[in-house]
Formats: C-alpha cells, structure tokens, sequence
C-alpha cells in the first residue's frame, strides 16, 4: 500500500534552468552605463565630480581670499605701492568672472547630476532584478526542500511504520 503525500508536498518539480530562465540574466550596469555615454557626457561628470569636491571649494575660497585681500590691502594701505586692479569695495571684475564660470558650470553639472539620477535609476532597477531573482531561486529550495522532507517521512514509515514523522529539530 503506497502513502500518498501531504497535498502541500505534492508540487510541480520545475528544473533550475526552468526557473532561471524566468529571470534576465544580470548586466553589469555600470559597464552599460559608462559604454552609452557621448564625450559631452562624459566631460559633464567629471565636471560634476570635481567641482563636488572639497579640492574645489578650497581652490575657490583661495583664489577669493587673494584676489579680495589684494585688491582691499592695495585699495585701504597705498603705504604698500601696489596697484589695485579691482578696486574695493565693488570688486566688479571678481564678480563677472564668478557669474561667467557659474553661468558655464552650471548646465555642465546639471547635466552631470541627471546622469549620475540615471545610473542610480539602473543600479536600483539592477537590484531589484536581483532580489527577484534570489527570492525565485529560494523559492525553488524551499519547495526542493519540503519534497526532501516528505520523502524521508515516506522512507521513515516504510522502514519503522510506528515512527510517522521526522524528528523535530530541537534547537531551533
């Protein structure tokens, strides 16, 4: 007389391959990414990435403490003989330097920065392919292992047909 399984073990066998072919495979977007990139965009980032640097913004609070305190020490102390080349208190010169590198930044970082949104965008989607995948595949292992289980109770009650189940882990 044949016991026939519990119905909870009485699943479809599916084959790996069968459930892995459910899932893309995994790209390496980063690699996609850096490939699909112009030189335009290319330039963008690492516009972007240097001037986010701490490199940069001391280059900048330099290059102002100098020209400023130049330009006021050569405008309040004449005792130094230097000529000042944008007189204080106005510093007009300074100030359309400034705006005519932010003008020009400007479009070049915000380019930069919807790149860098976009990669982010594909390392997230990346990751969630990912997470399916895993998640199907440890489907699959519990099911592979609730079958195991029900196998050996079948086994355990045609060798002792007193002893109905396996024995309970105790450790858990």
């Amino acid at each position: 007389m044949s016991r026939q399984p519990h119905p909870r073990h009485a699943v479809v066998h599916r084959t790996r391959e069968e459930v892995l072919s459910e899932v893309r495979p995994v790209t390496n977007v980063n690699q996609t990414h850096s490939e699909r990139l112009s030189r335009l965009e290319v330039f963008a980032l690492k516009v972007t990435s240097h001037i986010g640097s701490p490199q940069f913004f001391l280059i900048i609070l330099g290059w102002t403490i100098l020209w400023t305190g130049y330009n006021i020490l050569a405008t309040m102390v004449p005792a130094l003989g230097w000529k000042s080349f944008d007189p204080f208190p106005a510093f007009v010169a300074y100030l359309l330097i400034s705006n005519v590198i932010q003008i020009l930044l400007m479009p070049l970082i915000m380019v930069g920065q919807n790149l860098q949104s976009r990669h982010a965008e594909l390392r997230a989607e990346n990751d969630f392919e990912i997470n399916v995948k895993a998640e199907t595949e440890i489907k699959e292992i519990l099911l592979r292992l609730e079958r195991h289980q029900a196998l050996m109770e079948d086994i355990l009650s045609k060798i002792d047909p007193a002893n109905k189940s396996l024995p309970q882990d105790t450790h858990s």
